[in-house]
């Protein structure tokens, strides 16, 4: 595509930066509907993201940006505004600029995610879920399962003060949905989702042990870089169905593309 002084700019805002996928998948679909719209990936520690979205602010060509590892949470006291969907999760993944800069946080995260496991035919209404990680990502996961009927859920994090706040959450806006946090083990479930980092790196350990898991067990891992992590791979060798990032992230496209429109 040619960038010119009309094109749009976005960012995916990321520390690291390596594994960040979403700048190529966000082009190629602007491309496919016409958009002239132009992403790139910034690489931004913690300590200067204030900064960075001070700057965003005064740069009239861009209409926005993405936000992942290690920023969802934290970018919210930057913001003027979230989405109610946003403000519930607790997390941010995409965020808005607007005419007069003001920016304004969405999070696509738990639609894409519970689209990405519909279409590869994963169900979740009434399957009991095991959940890896209360993150950023963690937190929009675990609300899309319970929004999308999960009869059990229950949340593992090395930070088990972090699970059980996000169990606590998630079981008071869905009361329907018996959520709580602590170790399980993957066999006993029907669905097991891993939303932690580990699996980015070829030496990552893996985020659970999935031993006893077979074919009656869907696996999810929601990392992008490599499309196959290790979990995957491990779960497909024992005869679970798998699915991994890159579908959640083409999910969210069409809605980043209507949410920056509006």
């Amino acid at each position: 595509m040619e960038i010119t002084g009309k094109t749009k700019i976005m960012f995916v805002l990321a520390d690291p930066i390596d594994h960040v996928r979403a700048s190529a998948v966000l082009n190629a679909y602007f491309q496919s509907i016409g958009d002239d719209v132009a992403v790139s990936p910034l690489h931004v520690l913690p300590a200067d993201l204030g900064a960075v979205l001070a700057s965003i602010r005064r740069m009239r060509n861009v209409v926005g940006f993405g936000v992942t590892i290690p920023h969802k949470t934290c970018v919210i006291e930057h913001l003027d505004e979230t989405t109610p969907a946003a403000a519930l999760i607790g997390a941010v993944n995409f965020v808005k600029r607007t005419a007069d800069g003001r920016l304004i946080g969405d999070n696509l995260d738990a639609r894409g995610f519970v689209t990405s496991l519909a279409q590869h035919q994963i169900a979740v209404r009434g399957r009991k879920v095991l959940q890896v990680g209360a993150g950023g990502a963690g937190r929009a996961t675990a609300f899309g399962l319970a929004e999308a009927g999960a009869r059990e859920l229950t949340i593992m994090n090395r930070d088990g003060a972090k699970a059980h706040a996000l169990a606590e959450a998630v079981s008071q806006r869905y009361p329907e949905t018996k959520v709580s946090a602590g170790h399980a083990e993957a066999r006993a479930f029907d669905l097991v989702v891993n939303t932690t980092s580990l699996g980015m790196k070829a030496d990552d350990p893996l985020p659970l042990d999935i031993e006893g898991v077979g074919p009656d067990t869907a696996v999810s891992d929601i990392i992008v870089t490599p499309e196959v992590t290790r979990l995957l791979a491990r779960a497909a060798a024992q005869g679970a169905k798998t699915v991994g990032g890159k579908p959640m992230l083409d999910a969210q496209m069409a809605l980043v593309a209507r949410f920056i429109a509006r």
